[in-house]
């Protein structure tokens, strides 16, 4: 490199050093040196200082002020204005950008931007619109959208606009994954709510073991893989087959769809219902039958006899109490096995708090057939085995045994149950009845998704009907995104991507070698850690939006992304956006 004359310059040349005991060292000389020519206008260089033991960050500033470089101090021209999480709602908005939320909920306006907010921030942050409201300034979401700042009032409106929509957006969801003659699935569960004032609010079965508590319920339909498409919400104290009622009315008047297989458990799809149905031309179902019902199937003449059983889990029975329909036995040796072991524990757990009671009636601490009979009463009610107990009370005596032939008639039919379902034999084999039957499994999961794991519904704290209408069917909106969100980035979490193929439907489900790898080392293939989707998320939100002042110049930069940040756009098939636009 050529220098004017008089100008000074950083040399750096690459030197070894032999030391005396023959070992080589290579290192970088670096001399501060002044280029001029001589008398006789030759060039020359002068050597003014050696800076080789200055830092590497020192010479380099050196070399570049020495070539007109102005350099400032950094805490002076450089400013970080502000940070931002921003990869935990860019990934939400990525995926609801494919699935078109937007447009399933209506056309562009102030309550269309609030309700889709609502929706992301339910997946990302499930808390209570107050709170959510005040964290939209805290969060690129609220910047992007336009909804920092806005008001309580502001979104409880946009929530009674999405309540007016709910039928054209449950039926766009209907045309995307439901046909005529698929298959639909339908379960019922329950939340309690917070206060006395809400007119949905009633005591029933509470499913969150929430006694004494007013609760409101709601029924969710899905298609086979359990995709949500439709949430109807009812009083608490709805009973179940009411519930399936209304949702059999949805799918033909609400979806237009008069064929369709309706697929629910045997508290939902009573007798009275198939009455129902087959009245429906196009409706068939499959469900299960009760206890009792299975019982009289294996009186001592009937056709349900353990010899069926004997080469495979499951056969196929008719009978003359279900015309038109077909029965499919099957006999899971896992859960025969798991309800001989609960029983038991349960019956000897009771057996020992009775003889606690049979103690003290001897000594006559308990005196009295009533009072004797509440205390017992209390035991064996606890733990619902009253049924496998003969009582003696008398006036000052107790005993007790249990009833074998009744214990050894329950245990005969461990581990059956029959499925019946008015599908032709031509239409859905025996082992895809029972492989529907058992994917209700997939609105259980929904449920843990909207309740508990992801988005958390419950408590509700609204008070007006419409209010907490509006709150579940944002929770169900979510859960729809929440269910595309896990089956894309299903590499980066627990999730098994390979589930097995399972000759025998009544066998448990297994995970695949890959998923147990992934149990085991907590890291995929390539090296990245394994993450719950919860925790997954929070990942994401490390990723921020930082707005930069330098020397006056405002700019917008994205942190550098980690390597598990960047396997998750990968995924979705985006880059990792500056902004959340489109959708």
């Amino acid at each position: 490199m050529k220098h004017r004359d008089g100008a000074m310059h950083v040399d750096t040349s690459r030197r070894r050093y032999t030391a005396a005991d023959g070992s080589t060292t290579v290192y970088e000389r670096h001399l501060l040196r002044r280029s001029f020519r001589d008398q006789d206008g030759r060039p020359q260089k002068e050597t003014l200082a050696n800076l080789s033991m200055l830092p590497s960050g020192a010479v380099e500033a050196l070399r570049k002020a020495l070539s007109g470089t102005v350099l400032v101090d950094a805490d002076e021209v450089f400013e970080i204005e502000r940070a931002l999480p921003h990869g935990d709602v860019a990934a939400v908005h990525a995926m609801a950008s494919k699935l078109g939320v937007k447009k399933i909920l209506g056309p562009d306006c102030r309550e269309r931007d609030l309700a889709y907010a609502l929706i992301l921030s339910r997946v990302v942050r499930p808390k209570s619109k107050l709170s959510t409201v005040g964290w939209w300034d805290d969060t690129t979401l609220g910047q992007d959208l336009n909804v920092a700042g806005a008001s309580t009032d502001e979104v409880y409106a946009a929530m009674d606009w999405l309540l007016e929509r709910q039928d054209g957006i449950e039926a766009a969801l209907a045309r995307r994954h439901l046909r005529p003659g698929g298959v639909a699935m339908f379960d019922l569960s329950s939340s309690w709510l917070e206060g006395r004032c809400c007119e949905l609010a009633a005591f029933g079965y509470s499913r969150d073991g929430k006694r004494g508590r007013k609760q409101i319920e709601y029924g969710l339909l899905t298609d086979v893989e359990g995709r949500p498409v439709a949430i109807r919400l009812c009083a608490g104290n709805t009973s179940d087959t009411k519930a399936f009622k209304e949702a059999v009315t949805i799918v033909r008047e609400k979806f237009g769809l008069d064929r369709m297989v309706m697929v629910g458990d045997r508290g939902m799809i009573t007798e009275a219902r198939v009455k129902e149905l087959r009245e429906l031309d196009g409706m068939d179902w499959v469900t299960a039958l009760r206890a009792p019902a299975i019982a009289a199937l294996a009186c001592d003449d009937g056709p349900l006899q353990m010899s069926l059983f004997d080469t495979q889990n499951f056969a196929e029975i008719t009978h003359p109490d279900y015309p038109g329909e077909r029965l499919i036995c099957c006999r899971n040796p896992v859960l025969a096995d798991e309800r001989a072991r609960k029983r038991g524990e349960l019956v000897q757990a009771t057996v020992r708090d009775l003889d606690k009671i049979v103690a003290r009636v001897g000594k006559g601490r308990l005196r009295g057939r009533d009072d004797i009979g509440i205390a017992v009463g209390k035991i064996i009610n606890k733990r619902k085995v009253a049924k496998h107990f003969v009582l003696e009370i008398g006036d000052d005596t107790f005993g007790y045994r249990l009833d074998e032939e009744k214990i050894t008639a329950e245990a005969s039919l461990d581990g059956i149950y029959v499925i019946r379902t008015s599908l032709a034999e031509e239409t859905l084999g025996s082992g895809g009845v029972v492989a529907s039957y058992k994917s209700l499994a997939s609105v259980e999961r929904d449920f843990r998704i909207i309740k508990v794991d992801d988005l958390d519904l419950r408590p509700v704290f609204h008070y007006l009907g419409g209010r907490v209408r509006a709150h579940v069917l944002l929770c169900m909106l979510a859960s729809y995104v929440v269910w595309h969100l896990r089956d894309a980035l299903a590499e980066l979490t627990f999730t098994d991507e390979r589930i097995p193929h399972r000759d025998d439907p009544i066998e448990p489900a297994r995970r695949s070698d890959s998923a147990k790898r992934k149990d085991a080392v907590k890291h995929t293939p390539d090296g990245l850690p394994v993450r719950s989707f919860r925790n997954l998320i929070e990942h994401l939100r490390t990723l921020n939006r930082e707005t930069v002042n330098f020397a006056g110049q405002r700019l917008e930069k994205i942190t550098m992304p980690t390597p598990t940040q960047r396997r998750v756009f990968e995924l979705l098939d985006v880059p990792i956006p500056m902004t959340l636009v489109g959708g």
